[in-house]
């Protein structure tokens, strides 16, 4: 049966439309007709009073959450718990994240997400290794002991053929050009993060491959008056994409405006690098045998390091607009549309057109959730 979604104010490739519905039908974007079209009165309907509906978010950085680390259990299991989670707060597509670690759990961790990808757990779009391959002088709250440069049998377990999105942040000052090379060419679609990298460097690894930067600002070279960094490569470089955390915390809200200014529209999107915290009742959580405590939206170790966040999708859309001042469109772009695009996903995620992957969220004016669909299939209460 074809689902009309109707009396909303609909995010469209061209813009916001108050007088379209949205026609779903196994499991894809049907169409985008007018209000009055007669496929529209054929088909069974849903009012949405006039709420906003939107592309349902990507996340390319989701650790945790519903109390669950992916890293403490790299399970099918897991995955499915941390997607319910970040589904209520929009996001309706994700890269379960696993922190540096040994060799038997990223595996354990690939082969997890290639399970979820056959049983078709909802959200998931293939995963996403930050780490091992990481300097030591940016290492944040990965642990050091992990960090390697990849050898040959660990390139033939990453270039394997594998199902959905591999994403990998490695550090291009801890792994040589050939290397990067191997991995791009292999599909694996790898960002820079994590690293003590100089701009020549940099440049030269996104000559070698390097599609993006994790976390921008965060746990990389700074940009400066004579020796623009990382950052400044990133901010440089036209083509290349990078992932924010605008939670008030992790960057000021300051720097992230003329980050933003200073790319192309469309590179920039926002990511949570989401802790246990975002979905659970509980703020705690155990990373590399440390407690962590998520307090006033901030998680971090005792000694004040930054500990990914606390932070959800509708949230980062929240301070997007109200602290960096973008207009609503342009920040569900970039927790939608972009990332899809940055994901290589641009023909089927992201949008809402006709013949899309119905992956679809209902917000309201506070910015809550109150439905979404993966793939057509609906969640009352997202």
């Amino acid at each position: 049966m074809t689902l009309a979604l109707t009396n909303a104010r609909v995010l469209t490739p061209q813009g916001w439309r108050d007088d379209v519905a949205v026609l779903l039908d196994d499991g894809n974007v049907l169409d985008v007709l007018p209000s009055s079209d007669a496929r529209v009165q054929q088909a069974e309907q849903q009012d949405l009073h006039g709420a906003m509906l939107l592309p349902g978010f990507i996340d390319t950085q989701v650790n945790g959450g519903g109390g669950v680390l992916f890293n403490e259990a790299p399970t099918v299991e897991t995955i499915r718990q941390i997607g319910a989670a970040h589904r209520r707060f929009g996001t309706t597509g994700f890269l379960p994240t696993l922190i540096s670690d040994n060799v038997e759990t990223m595996r354990a961790a690939m082969a997890a997400v290639e399970q979820a990808l056959a049983d078709n757990v909802p959200g998931v779009l293939g995963i996403h290794l930050e780490g091992p391959y990481l300097a030591p002088a940016r290492k944040g709250v990965h642990d050091p002991k992990f960090f390697h440069a990849p050898g040959s049998e660990e390139l033939a377990m990453l270039c394997a053929p594998h199902a959905g999105v591999r994403l990998m942040t490695l550090a291009p000052d801890q792994v040589a050009s050939e290397s990067i090379k191997s991995l791009a060419a292999a599909g694996l679609v790898l960002c820079a993060g994590h690293t003590a990298a100089d701009y020549d460097t940099t440049k030269a690894a996104l000559a070698d491959g390097i599609r993006g930067f994790t976390h921008l600002f965060n746990a990389m070279t700074p940009l400066g008056s004579r020796e623009p960094g990382v950052v400044g490569a990133a901010l440089d470089d036209a083509q290349s994409w990078c992932g924010l955390i605008v939670d008030g915390h992790h960057v000021h809200p300051a720097t992230l405006r003329s980050a933003i200014a200073a790319k192309p529209r469309g590179k920039m999107l926002l990511v949570t690098d989401a802790m246990p915290p975002v979905g659970a009742d509980h703020p705690d959580f155990v990373l590399n045998g440390e407690t962590i405590t998520a307090k006033d939206g901030i998680c971090q170790t005792a000694q004040g390091t930054l500990a990914g966040s606390a932070l959800d999708m509708a949230g980062a859309v929240r301070n997007t607009v109200e602290m960096l001042g973008l207009p609503m469109d342009e920040a569900v772009r970039m927790a939608s549309t972009y990332p899809a695009d940055f994901l290589g996903l641009s023909d089927s995620h992201g949008r809402i057109a006709a013949g899309y992957r119905a992956d679809l969220v209902v917000m309201d004016d506070d910015y809550k959730i109150t439905q979404s669909w993966i793939g057509g299939v609906a969640n009352s209460r997202a």
